[in-house]
């Protein structure tokens, strides 16, 4: 494996940040504060090419490989970019844009792929239920074909992007009996009758990110808005989980190396008895411990999208070692980093409290902790 990055890559990493810098870090605070989603810095991230940016070019993407696309990922937290608005990103462009490409046909990929692209559409992925997190097969939502039709019966809930997306790629069960050989997936637009979003969640982190439920009375979908065949969706939804386990882990990965420039600085600048906090031997251990998270979670998640390119099936045993490493250990630099900045690190002028409030999400979402333990030990 070779992880060299080209100088292509290394300039165009330098571009988002530089990019980013300039145009979306300077609002995260207010609209974190505020829990309001950035439609201006989404538009801008598909302007910049980053929403599209692994799709090809006939599409208005960018034809860009796993390992560019995880960089890109990178680079936004590098830059300071929140955590709300990288999620918002990844669920767009990974579960739910991706999903279309990757099974819908050729006029569904003309349809919505553009749109999906420039940001001028926003997408979601409704998979999750109130009966069915991990456990996909114990979904209850429900679609039955009628004629040219499917009825779509059921709920979602903490759909990211829900409240603001334009298409959603909905999973049900075309045949309840089947279990996971049961689950479908359609493409469901904003405005459908039938086709509901309750308020956004009021979250502890990713507040700029809109979560909320789906309902689903009574759906009229078109049947050419099946994906794929009937009982494809359980595997489309495991497909997934590769990007699951490195574009959308990557943001995680670049605001360490945010938390550690700022950590370093502050620690040079901060006195306390005499002189500088970057001298005591605690502060130097925090410092450390940002560093070796960083290195160590930046090989995981770029063996995946290195192994992706190279066209090899996902190991799902190092898929799971890559999102339990990050989901559990991220926690800790940024707690550290909270804490090296001392009250200020609590208040919400300094970013790290945002940074901490974000990272919780990481061992919850895409797959519990506890749910990578029992993959790792079973694929053992």
């Amino acid at each position: 494996m070779d992880f060299g990055f080209t100088k292509e890559q290394q300039m165009f990493k330098k571009e988002i940040i530089r990019f980013a810098k300039k145009e979306i870090v300077p609002r995260v605070q207010e609209f974190d504060l505020h829990k309001q989603f950035d439609f201006e810095s989404f538009r801008k991230l598909g302007e910049f090419g980053i929403l599209g940016l692994h799709f090809p070019e006939e599409y208005g993407g960018g034809g860009a490989d796993v390992v560019t696309t995880v960089m890109a990922g990178e680079a936004l937290g590098e830059a300071g970019v929140d955590g709300g608005l990288t999620l918002a990103y990844g669920a767009h462009s990974f579960l739910c844009a991706d999903t279309i490409f990757k099974h819908g046909s050729e006029e569904q990929r003309k349809k919505y792929i553009p749109k999906l692209c420039s940001g001028e559409w926003i997408g979601c992925m409704g998979l999750t239920e109130p009966d069915a997190g991990s456990d996909v097969a114990s979904m209850k939502s429900t679609a039955e074909k009628k004629g040219d039709k499917y009825i779509l019966n059921g709920s979602k809930i903490f759909i990211t992007n829900a409240p603001v997306a334009d298409v959603s790629v909905v999973y049900a069960k075309t045949d309840p009996d089947a279990k996971h050989l049961g689950i479908s997936a359609f493409i469901v637009e904003k405005g459908t009758p039938g086709y509901t979003c309750g308020e956004p969640l009021i979250k502890m982190g990713v507040r700029t990110s809109q979560t909320s439920e789906q309902f689903f009375s009574n759906c009229e979908i078109p049947a050419e808005n099946l994906l794929g065949s009937e009982g494809d969706g359980f595997n489309m939804s495991l497909q997934t989980v590769e990007w699951d386990r490195s574009a959308l882990l990557a943001p995680f990965v670049g605001v360490s190396t945010y938390m550690l420039k700022r950590c370093a600085d502050y620690a040079k600048k901060r006195v306390q008895f005499g002189r500088s906090i970057g001298q005591f031997q605690a502060t130097k251990r925090k410092l450390a411990n940002i560093r070796i998270f960083g290195e160590a979670a930046r090989s995981l998640i770029y063996r995946i999208a290195w192994c992706k390119d190279q066209g090899k099936p996902l190991n799902h045993l190092e898929a799971a070692v890559a999102k339990l490493f990050v989901g559990d250990w991220s926690m800790g630099p940024a707690n550290d980093a909270m804490i090296l900045h001392g009250g200020y690190g609590y208040c919400h002028e300094y970013d790290m409290e945002r940074i901490f409030r974000d990272s919780r999400l990481a061992p919850i979402g895409g797959g519990t902790s506890d749910i990578q333990k029992m993959i790792i030990s079973k694929l053992m």
